[in-house]
C-alpha cells in the first residue's frame, strides 16, 4: 500500500512542473539580455583580438613551462597518498554541499515557476489575497441574513446542554475509578 501511496504522491506533485515553468521563465528573462551582450562583445572584440595577435607565443610558452615546473617541483612523492585521501574527503564534503545547494535552488526555481504560472493564468498571488482579506472591511449583513443566523443559533443552544451532562458523567466515572 505504501508503494501505491508513494506513486500517487509522485504523480500528483506539481513541483516538477513548476520547476520546468520556472526554468522556462528564467530562460526567457535571460534571452532578453542576449542582444545587449552581443553588442558588448561586438564592441570589445577588436581590442581582444588585437591583444591576442600582439602576444608573443614564446613568452606564453615560457610562462606556462615555468608554472608547470613550479607545480611539479612542489610535489612530494611521500605525501601523494595523504594528499589523495584529503582530496577525496574534501570532494565528499563538497558534493554534499552541492547537493544541499541544488535542492535549495530547485525549490527556489519551482517557487518562481509557481508564481510564473499564476501570472500566466492571471491569478492573484496568495500574499495579495491575504493582505486584501485583512484590509477589506466585512460587509454588513442584510436583515434577512441576520434572521437566518439567529434561526441557526437557536438549535445550537440546546446541544451544549447535552454535552454538559456528558461531562458530568465523565467526571463521575473518573471519580469512581479512583
Amino acid at each position: 500500500m505504501a508503494i501505491a501511496d508513494d506513486l500517487k504522491k509522485t504523480l500528483t506533485d506539481p513541483t516538477p512542473l513548476y520547476f520546468a515553468a520556472g526554468t522556462a521563465d528564467l530562460a526567457v528573462q535571460q534571452a532578453k539580455k542576449v542582444p545587449e551582450l552581443i553588442e558588448q562583445l561586438r564592441a570589445e572584440a577588436p581590442a581582444r583580438i588585437e591583444a591576442v595577435k600582439n602576444t608573443d607565443p614564446k613568452a606564453v610558452q615560457e610562462a606556462v613551462t615555468a608554472k608547470v615546473a613550479e607545480v611539479f617541483g612542489a610535489i612530494d612523492p611521500k605525501k601523494i597518498g595523504e594528499t589523495a585521501q584529503d582530496l577525496a574527503l574534501r570532494g565528499v564534503g563538497v558534493a554534499a554541499e552541492y547537493a544541499v545547494r541544488a535542492k535549495e535552488t530547485y525549490d527556489k526555481v519551482a517557487e518562481h515557476g509557481e508564481q510564473a504560472v499564476r501570472a500566466w493564468r492571471g491569478e492573484v498571488s496568495e500574499e495579495i489575497v491575504d493582505i486584501a482579506v485583512v484590509v477589506e472591511p466585512r460587509p454588513e449583513p442584510t436583515p434577512d441574513a441576520q434572521a437566518e443566523a439567529a434561526a441557526e443559533e437557536r438549535p445550537a443552544a440546546k446541544k451544549p446542554a447535552a454535552r454538559k451532562s456528558t461531562a458530568k458523567k465523565a467526571v463521575v466515572t473518573a471519580d469512581d475509578a479512583s
